[in-house]
C-alpha cells in the first residue's frame, strides 16, 4: 500500500536557486564561447576543400606562415585569458577587462562569416558566440555595486 504525500510537502522539496557571482558568470560564458569557437574551428575541416587548402598552405585568404599561426594563437588565447582574469581581477578591473574584450570580440567574431560558403553552420557558430559575447558585455555592465556610506 502506498500513501501519498500532501501537495505542502512536495512543494517543500523545490530546488533551491542559488545566487550565482557575475565572476562566475563571466568565466562560465567565456567558457562556453571558446568551446564554440573552437568547436566551429574544428568542424570546418569536414567543410570540402579545407584540409586541401590547408595543405596548400592557405587558410581562407590567408597564407599559413608563422605571423598567421601567431595571430590566431593570440585571437583564441585573449578569450581563454578571460576566463581566469574574470575569476581573479579585482572588480573593477575584471568589469573594465570584460566589457573591454566581449566589445573588441564583437567584429573579430562577425567577420569570421564572410566569404563562407555554409553560411548555416557559420551563421549559427557565429550567432551563438556573439549572444555570449552580449551577455558577458551585459553581465559585466550590470555589475551589482556596494554602497559605501561617505558621510559616515
Amino acid at each position: 500500500m502506498t500513501t501519498r504525500q500532501p501537495a505542502t510537502a512536495i512543494a517543500a522539496a523545490a530546488l533551491a536557486d542559488q545566487p550565482i557571482s557575475v565572476r562566475a558568470k563571466l568565466a562560465a560564458a567565456w567558457t562556453s564561447f571558446m568551446f564554440l569557437y573552437a568547436y566551429v574551428d574544428i568542424l570546418n575541416f569536414f567543410t570540402p576543400g579545407v584540409v586541401e587548402d590547408i595543405l596548400n598552405g592557405k587558410v581562407f585568404d590567408f597564407d599559413l606562415s608563422q605571423t598567421f599561426s601567431t595571430t590566431a594563437l593570440t585571437l583564441m588565447a585573449i578569450p581563454i585569458l578571460m576566463i581566469v582574469l574574470s575569476m581573479t581581477l579585482p572588480a573593477r578591473a575584471s568589469r573594465i577587462t570584460n566589457l573591454t574584450v566581449a566589445s573588441l570580440y564583437l567584429p573579430v567574431t562577425a567577420f569570421n562569416v564572410l566569404g563562407e560558403s555554409w553560411l548555416i553552420f557559420y551563421g549559427l557558430g557565429i550567432a551563438l558566440e556573439l549572444i555570449l559575447l552580449l551577455f558577458i558585455i551585459r553581465s559585466a555592465w550590470t555589475w551589482p555595486r556596494t554602497i559605501v556610506d561617505v558621510a559616515g
